[in-house]
């Protein structure tokens, strides 16, 4: 058995992307955060709706549209396929832990 909040024994200093379940329609994936974000100017441009929950630290989002958003442990959000989002903060103490479930549309 393993467990979501267990971390290395030191922390990356890339993301750290772990694949827990995938399949042809579904890929459910920690990642792990300490203080990256999306390089200027860049936008994620996903193919699948994703669905993601931050377990751990704080982080934020903004979209093409300037329109940004906070997050928390516990909270969740929903990004459809080809809404262009970014990653513009995670906290570092402590490192955020996600759990993201990325589902292709059709």
């Amino acid at each position: 058995m393993a467990n979501i909040f267990q971390l290395p024994s030191s922390l990356p200093s890339e993301e750290l992307f772990e694949s827990l379940l995938k399949n042809d329609r579904v890929l459910i994936e920690r990642i792990i955060s300490t203080g990256q974000t999306t390089s200027p100017g860049e936008y994620y441009d996903q193919n699948q709706d994703e669905w993601v929950i931050l377990l751990q630290g704080e982080a934020e989002l903004s979209y093409e549209d300037n329109s940004r958003i906070k997050l928390v442990a516990g909270d969740y959000v929903f990004i459809p396929a080809h809404q262009k989002h970014r990653v513009d903060y995670t906290s570092i103490t402590p490192p955020c832990i996600w759990l993201a479930v990325h589902c292709e549309t059709s």
